[in-house]
């Protein structure tokens, strides 16, 4: 662990495909103070990504007639609404195969000296995600979206590099609105790849997903995966919008090539979420009977393991007896955990009310609740 990540030389795209760099790049203004991380992080993705080719030889030979398994698990919700913890209790179940951070920043160096890149991913990985205090390391799991923002230019992630263009990617790559049918065709080969290398990679036989920008995607995830099963998390939104601002802020701030203020910043947030959450209302009934689970944080962090255990049930998930021991030495290990704490300043409270009033009163949350 032996680079401060905020300080990083070079942004998250030395890992991406040559294409998708410049997918991403190509016509984007990158303003001057950050000239000399994008050059940089151009060279080094330039010589990396010109070994794709043996990568992609290796992926087609071992992986490339697999059929995937139709009812993989989306775990669902807006950013920092407990979806990661919620993640790394299903992914004590051998029988999911998911995402790891290393496979976020490396997505093309899985089949070619693996133990390298591996090595250098540590070295610039923090032990601790800064956001929330929660263990980091390259075998975790973790959310695909930072893996697809390096294997596709339409991805949603891409607006940590861009941040002017937040609108843009939001419309297209997060709730799929003005995405084109080649673009949506393109997206949707890069995310069959991730899938079937993640399974393969930890050795599961179903995909457990984590990604908070999938909440705008149920159509197209439907169009995939019929039989898809999903968890669907809320949490109180003055917390949300406290501690996805502490992430945003964090996270943009080693990878950006443009300035972006924190007033740009919280009016994007207040918006995304509102899209993000209006789109889930409009889609959420395309997801078949059974298939569905919908609930509180809250209530989830007060009893993880019987909450776990009627997830299973209510989704006929299978497994449960194979799994609960795992499942119950993880939530023990948790116990403890100490989370950021948040004061929530007047402002903050009167934005959340002037703009989530809806999602208060949908799901009962109001100050006195807010933990």
């Amino acid at each position: 662990m032996g680079f401060n990540f905020q300080k990083l030389p070079a942004n998250t795209l030395v890992g991406a495909s040559w294409s998708t760099f410049k997918g991403v790049c190509d016509g984007r203004k990158v303003d001057k103070k950050y000239k000399g991380k994008y050059r940089f992080t151009k060279l080094i993705c330039r010589i990396l990504s010109s070994i794709n080719f043996i990568e992609n030889r290796r992926y087609k030979k071992r992986l490339g007639n697999t059929k995937l398994n139709d009812s993989p698990l989306f775990i669902i919700g807006h950013w920092r609404s407990g979806t990661t913890f919620v993640h790394n209790v299903f992914a004590c179940d051998k029988q999911f195969g998911y995402t790891t951070t290393y496979q976020t920043v490396f997505p093309f160096m899985m089949f070619t000296i693996k133990w390298f890149f591996k090595k250098m991913a540590a070295l610039a990985m923090p032990a601790k995600r800064e956001a929330d205090n929660m263990e980091l390391n390259t075998d975790q799991p973790q959310e695909e979206e930072f893996a697809l923002s390096n294997m596709s230019p339409y991805s949603f992630y891409n607006f940590w590099i861009f941040p002017q263009s937040t609108e843009e990617y939001r419309s297209k790559y997060l709730l799929f609105e003005t995405i084109t049918e080649e673009e949506k065709a393109s997206f949707k080969e890069c995310y069959e790849r991730l899938v079937k290398t993640s399974v393969w990679d930890t050795k599961g036989k179903r995909y457990l997903s984590k990604n908070p920008p999938h909440t705008g995607r149920i159509k197209f995830l439907l169009e995939m995966f019929p039989n898809a099963k999903f968890i669907y998390l809320v949490r109180n939104p003055y917390t949300v919008l406290e501690s996805t601002r502490n992430f945003f802020s964090k996270t943009i701030q080693p990878l950006k090539l443009q300035d972006y203020s924190m007033e740009e910043l919280d009016k994007d947030i207040l918006e995304t979420y509102t899209r993000l959450y209006n789109r889930y209302e409009a889609d959420k009934s395309l997801i078949p009977e059974g298939n569905l689970v919908e609930l509180r944080f809250e209530d989830f962090e007060a009893d993880p393991f019987g909450k776990t255990k009627e997830i299973y049930e209510k989704l006929s998930l299978g497994g449960w007896d194979e799994a609960k021991d795992a499942i119950e030495a993880y939530i023990g290990k948790k116990k403890g955990h100490k989370k950021n704490a948040y004061k929530y300043k007047p402002e903050t409270v009167e934005l959340v009310d002037k703009h989530w009033g809806y999602a208060l009163k949908q799901w009962n949350y109001n100050l006195e609740n807010k933990d």
